[in-house]
């Protein structure tokens, strides 16, 4: 079901999933793709002044500090609280390093079965 929503610029009713406005041709999603919402910061404003990746000095935007425009734009106001990781269960780390280190093991139990046939004879 789409949704109505306003153009930013003109204020025409757009379709909530429209790339970009039929009015104005500004784009309203980015890079063409209706699945990457484009942020947009009010005139004369910059989008980092509330943005959480700007705070906490993780933002790698070319753009920054006075983008006013942003695929990764997140709020401060609806950051996630930060908390450790749950932990991860030993069963998975150890089928991880196997198969990170499947073929070594595999070499290795060629090597000593070739070993174990030669001192058998």
């Amino acid at each position: 079901m789409d949704f109505m929503a306003t153009c930013p610029r003109c204020q025409a009713s757009i379709a909530g999933d429209s790339i970009k406005c039929p009015r104005c041709q500004l784009p309203l999603k980015a890079h063409g793709h209706p699945g990457i919402p484009l942020h947009r910061a009010d005139q004369g404003e910059s989008l980092c002044l509330s943005c959480q990746y700007h705070f906490d000095d993780s933002c790698t935007y070319p753009q920054r500090p006075v983008a006013t425009t942003c695929t990764l734009y997140q709020p401060v106001s609806t950051a996630p609280s930060p908390s450790s990781p749950p932990a991860e269960p030993t069963a998975w780390k150890i089928q991880r390093w196997l198969g990170r280190h499947g073929a070594l093991i595999a070499i290795t139990g060629l090597l000593g079965l070739s070993l174990l046939l030669v001192l058998s004879r």
